[in-house]
């Protein structure tokens, strides 16, 4: 199909796409389901493999944990406080069995950063002390481990990583790091590049910088914000394209003052809107390191990042929140979970834990897309984290606010619990309209502007309108920032019956590595708000 007719397609149906993702009249609440009363560690990053497991690690210097590594292995690096260590700072979690395997860390991976590489390795890079200039590398398979060496030519401590077009990360930041460089290795691209725009919006004292919200933008562009303010960035020039207003009030959304923010869902080829939300106000840091635990931000910013002219239109949320996470749901929705409404991140920085997590409804008008949903049992402070899983359930994990692991005597004890939320789309009285039976694609594997005709059944009335399909991208969530987490909704044709209860709904890929960069997605399909199981697909 030629690129003409593709651009044609996609236009034709900007309307349809608009209102198809539609949230159920009467949601009723979220519900909480405890996995494991203890993993033996603390989730504090976590990412989602095309294989249904979930990596997770916390920090090497906790001390010893609760996970004992197999016999005969042990942390042996003589230049890491850990070494000697036989306990594990880092697990596979099985999602589909509810089992944990220890993984073998050498070097310290607190703090650190990651993306899923197209051939679906996870490829992790930074921490602290002896992992600082580290690359990790962890595959899908049933024995893997970490494969760690020397990879970076700054040390990267709070940096954040993404995903390219050309299947390079660039690895942007980190504490006292104003510069990016790429990975892998390149004769061309062998350099650290400075980019002022990271001293620009360092705070002495505070930062307010660390973890900066990275986001491919549909020109291939990268949006970059950090602090109160963002830039439109093209690394390929090394050049500031954009600098966008600053954020109205002032204050910082940025480590340590950590708000969260996600790209909304991408419907156009050509527009763009970055919601960020939460954080804490210009001098919280301070004033929490001496005791005094100010009250967090209430607010949300949305930037259409692609308009000629782009201002923030700000918004309420129902709940203050620092150290919040934003996960993007399969139809659309994003989910506000974790956090305090007091203080900010850092040890023992933070207080009282906000146990209700909000579902924004961002096609909602103005003053209706807040929901409040059902709470938790559990405080998520600092070091949590959520991540979205297959079934479209939310897999929420970590909590240590603590130099060590600390489990009596505290206000929040060091969390080694892993939970599920399920939204309100999982409850009985939808049964009937969920999508069920999606027939994967030969092979899972698709290109670039691909007609493709997926299946699926519905066991009660169809409603041809509000059926959508999204592909999402897997995150690499910690320190509330859900690095390279993407959703699209896939230009809809038809919806045709072929059989009882099943149909198939035509729809056309990405069009370009800009819009969805090659790897491993999650397919949904939606109707009348409510998703499908996902299933894995390859885009290559």
């Amino acid at each position: 199909m030629n690129r003409i007719l593709i651009l044609s397609l996609l236009v034709s149906h900007l309307l349809l796409l608009s209102s198809v993702i539609t949230t159920p009249a009467a949601a009723a609440g979220s519900r909480w389901k405890l996995l494991q009363r203890s993993i033996g560690i603390s989730a504090m990053h976590m990412q989602l493999l095309h294989n249904d497991r979930v990596v997770i690690f916390d920090r090497t210097e906790f001390g010893p944990s609760k996970l004992i590594l197999p016999a005969g292995k042990c942390a042996n690096n003589p230049n890491d406080l850990a070494a000697g260590d036989c306990t594990a700072h880092s697990a596979e979690y099985d999602v589909n069995t509810n089992t944990v395997r220890p993984l073998v860390l050498q070097t310290n991976v607190w703090c650190s950063s990651g993306s899923v590489f197209p051939d679906g390795r996870l490829v992790q890079t930074g921490g602290y002390f002896t992992g600082e200039r580290k690359v990790r590398s962890f595959g899908a398979c049933d024995n893997c481990d970490w494969q760690e060496a020397d990879g970076l030519l700054a040390p990267r401590w709070y940096a954040t990583n993404h995903i390219l077009p050309d299947g390079r990360q660039i690895i942007i930041g980190g504490r006292q790091q104003f510069n990016y460089e790429f990975y892998p290795k390149t004769p061309s691209s062998n350099n650290l590049h400075n980019l002022p725009f990271l001293s620009q919006t360092n705070d002495p004292g505070q930062e307010n910088n660390l973890y900066p919200f990275v986001f491919l933008n549909v020109d291939g562009n990268l949006f970059i914000f950090a602090n109160n303010r963002a830039i439109l960035f093209d690394y390929v020039k090394d050049v500031v394209v954009k600098t966008y207003p600053q954020i109205p009030g002032g204050d910082p959304r940025s480590y340590p003052s950590s708000g969260s923010a996600v790209l909304l869902p991408l419907k156009s080829p050509v527009e763009a809107e970055v919601l960020v939300c939460g954080g804490a106000p210009k001098g919280a840091v301070t004033q929490a390191v001496n005791g005094k635990f100010v009250k967090a931000l209430n607010t949300c910013g949305r930037l259409k990042i692609t308009d000629a002219s782009p201002q923030w239109a700000m918004e309420t949320m129902p709940q203050a929140r620092v150290m919040g996470d934003m996960i993007l749901l399969p139809n659309g929705n994003v989910l506000i979970i974790n956090g305090a409404s007091a203080g900010t991140a850092g040890w023992e920085n933070g207080r009282d834990p906000v146990l209700s997590p909000v579902i924004y409804q961002p096609d909602n008008r103005i003053g209706t897309r807040f929901e409040v949903q059902t709470q938790a049992a559990i405080p998520r402070m600092y070091h949590s984290a959520a991540i979205l899983l297959r079934d479209g359930r939310i897999l929420v994990g970590g909590s240590n606010p603590h130099p060590t692991y600390n489990f009596t005597g505290v206000l929040y004890p060091t969390e080694l619990s892993l939970e599920i939320l399920q939204p309100s789309y999982f409850n009985p009285e939808f049964s009937n309209i969920r999508p069920e039976n999606i027939v994967p694609i030969p092979q899972n594997k698709i290109g670039y502007g691909q007609q493709l005709g997926i299946r699926f059944s519905i066991s009660g009335k169809l409603n041809e309108n509000t059926v959508a399909v999204t592909i999402v991208a897997p995150s690499f969530t910690t320190h509330s920032f859900a690095m390279n987490q993407r959703l699209l909704v896939l230009t809809r044709g038809k919806v045709t019956p072929i059989g009882k209860s099943t149909y198939q709904v035509q729809v056309t890929t990405p069009g370009s590595g800009n819009l969805a960069p090659a790897g491993y997605y999650l397919l949904f399909v939606i109707h009348q708000g409510i998703p499908g199981t996902g299933i894995w697909v390859h885009i290559e």
